[in-house]
């Protein structure tokens, strides 16, 4: 390139959020080269105007502008591209004219680093064409050569060419000259540019792609910026590449863009319908799924879908999450049942130094814990950084794949990412030489779809992958920023219980149902479930925010919430209303209301009462997914004498009728009696709070070394213990003990007739680089472990006999994990830690953590969880371990209200195993009802649903609600067969009568 004027830049700094029209009237200033500008998350705006001097006429026309930092740049007012690390000029026009006039402007990010951005030179230059197009002929065939046989026939004729070429070459030659010279060198290298290959030369499907992280090393707030960026640039490199085709997954990020860009958004509209810009991915974001909810990624491929179907007429049919930290084993289900047909990925093959056993597949079925079968690709990891379209690349592609045999073909990703950006230039002027370059694999351009659909053309490889793809690397994300996890699981917890309530409360009283309150607020929570907000790998703002937001996300449900159930009272002070939303009846401890002290149940009968700590507490029952009504007054009644009472405690010991456990002096489990059966259950003390040095590599907030257990921190300081109840409904024993720099207190919980003993625990947690486990070595002997994700569970090694055994010494789970012999087991169960590990027969449920990076506040501060056990003696499916699991995370809730029909159930299932997961109103509006049930421990179930409401019509549909085939029905029931894991959704036309 020739510059031909310098540009000067005027600019000012703001921590508003601007649009291009609003620059009239700001305090613009000169802006020189060497001025620093800005403070932590401030943006400058630059402008400037630029007239085409009579020596560009018909040239490319470009602008460097040296900001210091990336920046949005505006061309006479239209999003025309980015200044980044990896596209560094703006092309004015390819075909200049004297006199055109260009109003740059520009939005630039001054980090967040504490370091100012400097303004550097910028400057107007004509781009020198056929210099360009050689170097780019010359350095596609001079990379080939590296990767050739150096005896083969197809190396001597590149050298020989090359050889011509460097004695033809003038560089000191300007202009005119020197652009014939170089046409003379591109004459010499273009018969063997048109060399092609053979019949047996492998095929790579190219997918013009950039990834972009919504929030991590950067807050949503930039974001905005980063998606019109590189949006811009690749509608650019479009315009002059008509061939290329760009593929954009995450609808919020399409989002972002029709709100805040709308001339950029009808641009993008424009190149969907060509063809050219290809939205594919399927979920609302490209979501971490480990920890969300089943029905969360439901949600996520119900919302993504939508917005791409609505806005552009297509239907997904892959799903793309290329930098998430392991995959679930029941995601081919969903997937399956979302209508999507594909699965691809990077993140497998980029475990760093972590794993000692790699995947073993590119292509392959993957079956889930159902026996869903999906077919998927994993790309070679770091497609998506920063890489170079040239031989090398795509002979790498190729030659670094793990699957030797039974492939010809696979699917690449090209462009940069991690913080968008996509193709550049020089990408496409390869990829043009490149398409069936000799000693080069072939490549076709294009969707990633055509990829899949010419595997199923050719025959499916002949491997299969059984389970969850489980990611040898990151096991920190299942722990970190603790507080963000428990919002989460609160919230998915909330919105289910406002769904529920509010149809139940649209066919009784006919009260509107917030469809879109409800989408509203689930867009938030899918929003920060996506893989660096909700696996905690975030910078503190991102953190930050994510905080408010899900907490404030919190409040609104839970007040829909209570607000649904409220319509469903009569008012009645004297009387209040017990909400049960789980599947099955349940008899559960409740805090009475406010200055009640007596409860009567519908017959009057007065209910035994327990006064602590200023409230009244009572175990009432409830039916399943319904209410039942009580009375309240202001008579105590305690009907169980004290030598009569089932639950009881002292400094050493709690028991119920179940349990006799007995303390020593840190709060930690000596004895856990089985009355039961007489068994001890305890191998040693239970109980046991493990800190360890948690320091990595690199990675802090992802990882949890390998090496952990050999950097232990004594924990040996006693605990203040104190008995604060003693029964009749219910024993606490307060634990209060310092952890290193940190403490705790810890209420240890046994309720009368419950088979649960809870763990309700504040930490003030002050500590840097640790990890914190609590420990409880059991009397089960098993080769494995069962961990419970979305809608089932898998059974993992709890030994290091093989690699991938020793690979998963950390793993994820939802409510409960369990070691299970033929007729007993031992569960933990847990409300919002998603992080353990077992080790033979010692259960180890991970806390907390406190990385410095990029997060140097991480967990700092009070954090309240509650985990707790169950055993049971028994074979593990006629357990109650997944109910008691669901209890401890669904609690009754109550209305201060009465309620006239004093008992009213809407759905009863007549078997334990199935759960009803999600009760709704249909998404198109209909008043249907929706119903998602599954089967839960693994075994194929015959069973009856039963509602309470007349059912007018009922037909099975897919997790999107469409309508797949009738189902028959007697009356108000329905009768289902559930496979092992099965997630079956129905769609009901009911009638209520009212309340």
């Amino acid at each position: 390139m020739t510059e031909i004027a310098p540009i000067d830049l005027s600019n000012f700094v703001t921590k508003e959020r601007l649009s291009i029209h609003e620059m009239d009237g700001r305090p613009f200033r000169p802006a020189v080269p060497g001025q620093r500008w800005g403070e932590n998350w401030m943006y400058g705006w630059f402008r400037t105007s630029v007239t085409v001097p009579k020596e560009a006429e018909d040239k490319r026309l470009i602008a460097i502008l040296d900001f210091g930092s990336e920046a949005t740049v505006y061309v006479n007012g239209k999003v025309s591209g980015a200044m980044d690390l990896n596209h560094h000029y703006i092309t004015l026009t390819r075909r200049a004219k004297a006199g055109e006039q260009f109003e740059i402007v520009a939005e630039a990010y001054a980090g967040h680093e504490g370091r100012q951005p400097e303004v550097g030179t910028s400057r107007l230059c004509v781009f020198e064409e056929d210099v360009y197009q050689f170097f780019i002929d010359l350095e596609c065939l001079y990379d080939l050569r590296h990767h050739l046989d150096p005896k083969s026939l197809r190396a001597a004729e590149i050298d020989t060419a090359l050889t011509k070429v460097f004695a033809a070459i003038d560089l000191t030659l300007r202009g005119k000259e020197l652009g014939e010279n170089v046409k003379q060198c591109r004459r010499i290298m273009e018969p063997l540019l048109a060399c092609t290959n053979g019949s047996t030369a492998p095929t790579l499907y190219l997918m013009g792609q950039s990834h972009l992280d919504i929030a991590w090393l950067w807050p949503i707030e930039e974001t905005k910026r980063k998606i019109a960026r590189t949006m811009s640039n690749q509608l650019a490199l479009i315009d002059e590449y008509p061939e290329y085709r760009y593929t954009q997954s995450q609808p919020y990020l399409f989002q972002l863009v029709k709100t805040l860009y709308p001339e950029l958004y009808d641009r993008i509209k424009h190149a969907v319908a060509e063809g050219q810009i290809i939205p594919e991915g399927a979920m609302w974001v490209e979501p971490d799924t480990n920890l969300p909810s089943g029905e969360s990624l439901i949600r996520q491929a119900l919302h993504g879908k939508r917005f791409f179907k609505d806005e552009f007429g297509v239907d997904n049919q892959m799903l793309w999450l290329p930098d998430v930290f392991g995959y679930s084993g029941n995601l081919p289900q969903i997937m399956k049942g979302c209508g999507i047909h594909y699965f691809g990925s990077v993140k497998m093959f980029g475990t760093y130094d972590n794993v000692v056993d790699p995947f073993p597949y590119n292509t392959f079925m993957w079956e889930g814990i159902d026996g869903t079968q999906i077919l998927s690709h994993l790309l070679n990891y770091g497609d998506y950084y920063p890489i170079r379209i040239n031989p090398s690349f795509l002979i790498s592609q190729w030659n670094d794949r793990v699957q030797m045999e039974g492939i010809s073909s696979r699917l690449t990703q090209f462009g940069h990412g991690d913080g968008g950006g996509g193709s550049n230039r020089d990408d496409l002027e390869f990829l043009r030489r490149l398409e069936n370059l000799e000693g080069v694999p072939k490549t076709k351009h294009g969707s990633p779809i055509d990829f899949y659909e010419d595997q199923i053309a050719k025959g499916v490889p002949d491997a299969k992958y059984v389970g969850e793809l489980y990611y040898g690397a990151h096991r920190g994300t299942y722990t970190t920023q603790g507080l963000i996890k428990k919002l989460n699981r609160k919230a998915e917890i909330g919105l289910r219980e406002t769904e529920l309530w509010s149809a139940a409360a649209q066919l009784l009283q006919n009260k509107a149902y917030p469809y879109e309150e409800l989408e509203q607020l689930w867009k938030v929570l899918l929003l920060h479930q996506f893989h660096d907000i909700l696996p905690g790998s975030s910078i503190h703002r991102v953190h930050e925010e994510a905080q408010i937001e899900l907490a404030k996300l919190n409040d609104s449900v839970y007040a829909k919430a209570a607000e649904a159930r409220n319509a469903l009272t009569d008012g009645d002070e004297s009387h209040m209303t017990v909400f049960n939303s789980l599947s099955w009846a349940r008899r559960e401890l409740i805090a009475l209301p406010e200055g009640a002290k007596g409860i009567a149940d519908g017959n009057g009968k007065l209910l035994p009462v327990q006064e602590h700590e200023g409230f009244y507490y009572a175990q009432v029952e409830a039916p399943s997914m319904g209410w039942s009504a009580y009375s309240v007054g202001q008579a105590a009644h305690e009907a169980v004498a004290a030598g009569e009472r089932a639950v009881s405690a002292t400094v050493t010991c709690i028991e119920n009728e179940y349990f006799a456990i007995e303390i020593n002096d840190k709060g930690e489990l000596t004895s856990i009696l089985d009355k039961e059966t007489g068994t001890e259950w305890a191998a040693a003390n239970c109980n046991v709070m493990r800190m360890y040095r948690d320091q990595n590599s690199d990675f802090d907030a992802w990882e949890i070394d390998r090496r952990y257990r050999l950097a232990p921190i004594e924990l040996n300081t006693p605990a203040k213990i104190e008995v604060t109840a003693s029964g009749p409904l219910f024993a606490n024993i307060r634990v209060e003990r310092e952890l290193n720099t940190s403490s705790f207190i810890q209420d240890i919980r046994v309720n009368a007739g419950s088979r649960r003993v809870e763990f309700r625990t504040t930490v003030h947690w002050q500590e840097k680089n640790k990890l914190l486990k609590v420990d409880f070595p059991v009397r089960i002997h098993a080769n494995e472990s069962l961990q419970e994700i979305q809608f089932g569970y898998v059974k993992r090694p709890n030994h290091h006999s093989r690699p991938h055994d020793a690979d998963r010494f950390e793993v994820s789970q939802h409510k409960w994990s369990a070691i299970v012999e033929p007729n007993r087991g031992f569960a933990l169960l847990n409300d919002c830690k998603y992080g353990i590990s077992v080790l033979d027969h010692v259960m180890s449920l991970t806390l907390l953590r406190s990385p410095t990076w990029p997060d140097e506040t991480s967990d700092h501060g009070i954090h309240s969880f509650t985990y707790g056990f169950t055993l049971w003696n028994g074979a593990f499916v006629d357990s109650s371990v997944v109910h008691e699991a669901y209890e401890l995370n669904h609690p009754l809730s109550v209305s201060s209200k009465g309620c006239q029909i004093t008992k009213q159930s809407f759905i009863q299932i007549d078997k334990k195993d199935i759960i009803a997961d999600t009760v709704k109103l249909a998404e198109d509006g209909s008043g249907d009802w929706i119903i998602r049930l599954y089967e839960c421990k693994g075994a194929s179930v015959s069973c009856k649903v039963t509602l309470t409401l007349a059912i007018e019509a009922a037909k099975e549909t897919n997790m999107l609600e469409e309508v797949m085939g009738e189902l028959p029905y007697d009356g108000n029931s329905i009768e289902l067969a559930f496979r092992p894991f099965e997630v079956k959704t129905i769609r009901l036309a009911v009638k209520g009568d009212g309340v």
